[in-house]
């Protein structure tokens, strides 16, 4: 080692002073090293950053690290700037693994999120995923999407021109994999596409692997697994969702031949919407909630009939007899699987977080900036629910108006 070694009777002789009297003394003010590097004085820099006043002891540490003696200047301390997080870009994969969402209205559903979290999971690191959607849709690449291969939607519904359109996009991808969601219009596509190409399909998959792909049978009493086929479904709240950085979610060309028009086994087909102040909480897609900040119940269900919501209730209310039993929110009534959920006057207890937990979007109106509701919400409002309820209402009835108007005009 460079560094000199010490010598701890020339530092003790280098403080010796001359002076009076038969015992030597010593200057203990020049804390100097045999090398020359003057020594800490712990003592003395504790009792610096000593602050007067008080009986209790306080001190000033914005100078711990700082030579005795040096100027301390305060400079304004800039607020951390949150780094972005970088696009993973996969150049050239050694698979695809192609996803084919229901999408509804151009957005991701959980559902369809979960499906492709389980195809990141069988695209490890030398694949990549590739989502086949109709039209534009939002958000793939947030959700874990490599590639993107864009359909063009067909007019009206026609779920055999669908599958046709699906199974020539996965022709031309040439994807290993291909997973769909084990749903109404999922499941319907993913069985029309396996009978057109011939192969086997593995459905309701819940757990999805590179190794292999489970799900329950005989009444979930055993297990089915496999190799990861070709195609499967996968289902609902059985994978978690992709929670990575962003993925690239490039653009595709579509290089396969679409389908020509053939006639349509269904001529006609209208999706009637269910009542939502009859329509179960736990297939409600927008609840509107009371809590025990409310005392207008009036108010709060003309608010929910006029944004199509259906009406729930905390516990308060119906073990006060105010709401049904059946309209309960939380884990001892009703747990949701909403897309939004709007919380008035209601704090947050445990149980009623654990019962929307599962919603992508709550909104919650409460006067306490610190409640659990407040926490949990996507978007707050700090006031009291009484007299937003009001405002809401003339909000909603002056949309309707402006929409009236520009229809008649």
């Amino acid at each position: 080692m460079n560094r000199p070694r010490r010598d701890p009777r020339a530092e003790r002789a280098a403080h010796l002073t001359v002076g009076e009297g038969p015992r030597p003394r010593y200057d203990r003010t020049r804390r100097v090293t045999a090398s020359g590097r003057p020594r800490r004085d712990p003592r003395a820099e504790r009792e610096a950053q000593r602050v007067g006043g008080g009986a209790r002891s306080r001190y000033d540490l914005s100078q711990v690290g700082r030579p005795m003696g040096e100027a301390v200047t305060a400079a304004p301390r800039a607020a951390p700037v949150a780094e972005a997080p970088k696009t993973v870009v996969v150049e050239t994969p050694a698979f695809l693994v192609a996803v084919v969402p229901d999408a509804p209205g151009g957005r991701l559903s959980g559902h369809d999120r979960q499906v492709i979290g389980a195809a990141r999971a069988l695209a490890g690191r030398e694949g990549a995923v590739a989502v086949i959607v109709d039209g534009d849709c939002e958000g793939l690449g947030a959700a874990g999407a490599d590639r993107v291969l864009r359909l063009e939607p067909a007019e009206g519904y026609d779920p055999g021109g669908r599958a046709a359109r699906v199974e020539a996009a996965l022709t031309a991808l040439d994807a290993r994999h291909a997973l769909f969601p084990e749903s109404l219009d999922g499941g319907d596509c993913a069985r029309r596409v396996a009978v057109s190409l011939g192969e086997a399909l593995f459905t309701n998959a819940e757990v999805v692997a590179a190794k292999g792909l489970v799900r329950p049978a005989r009444g979930r009493r055993v297990e089915q697994s496999l190799a990861p086929p070709r195609l499967a479904t996968v289902a609902a709240d059985a994978v978690a969702e992709y929670g990575g950085p962003p993925r690239e979610a490039r653009a595709l060309p579509f290089e396969g031949s679409a389908p020509a028009d053939t006639a349509r086994g269904i001529v006609s087909a209208t999706r009637i919407p269910a009542d939502p102040a009859t329509v179960p909480l736990s297939l409600a897609e927008f609840v509107v909630s009371a809590g025990n900040g409310l005392t207008d119940l009036d108010t709060f269900r003309q608010v929910a009939a006029a944004l199509h919501a259906t009406p729930g209730a905390s516990r308060v209310l119906c073990d006060a007899g105010l709401m049904p039993r059946h309209s309960q929110v939380g884990a001892s009534g009703t747990v949701l699987a909403a897309t939004c959920y709007f919380a008035l006057g209601i704090s947050g207890a445990p149980q009623h977080l654990q019962g929307v937990a599962g919603c992508e979007h709550v909104v919650a109106v409460n006067t306490d900036l610190h409640a659990a509701m407040i926490e949990r919400a996507g978007l707050a409002v700090v006031q009291d629910a009484q007299a937003v309820m009001p405002a809401l209402l003339r909000r909603l009835a002056e949309e309707a108006e402006q929409a009236t108007a520009g229809g008649t005009s």
